[in-house]
């Protein structure tokens, strides 16, 4: 698997997620870019999660922005909770039977030949 990310500054070595602490506390997910991001700090989010909803991407996304892999395979995505930090929307790797509330943990994924992404599977 290519440990090449399909974009800079989105999760850490171990891994863990990059999100963007605000002035105002908040947390947000991506790390705002630019002017944007003045005023945010970086923090590392929490590696597990749990499932806060889900569905089945069945359909290929417009391009641009989608730059998936050819042919398009359908694909389950769904939001994770993070505790008391953000909610992020993530593809879910090895759900079989989703469902809410279900314990998740981060990995890192193949999204083509040369890239690769985040997702949220199983905690095993």
């Amino acid at each position: 698997m290519s440990v090449l990310p399909i974009a800079e500054g989105l999760w850490t070595a171990e891994p863990r997620l990059i999100g963007a602490r605000g002035p105002d506390g908040r947390v947000r997910f991506p790390m705002p870019e630019g002017d944007a991001a003045n005023g945010f700090e970086p923090v590392a989010l929490s590696p597990t999660g749990t499932l806060w909803s889900w569905t089945i991407q069945n359909f290929e996304p417009k391009r641009p922005p989608y730059q998936g892999p050819e042919p398009f395979v359908p694909y389950m995505v769904g939001y994770v909770e993070l505790p008391s930090e953000v909610i992020v929307e993530a593809r879910l790797e090895d759900v079989t039977e989703p469902r809410i509330g279900m314990p998740l943990a981060l990995r890192i994924v193949a999204f083509d030949d040369a890239r690769s992404t985040f997702a949220f599977g199983p905690i095993s």
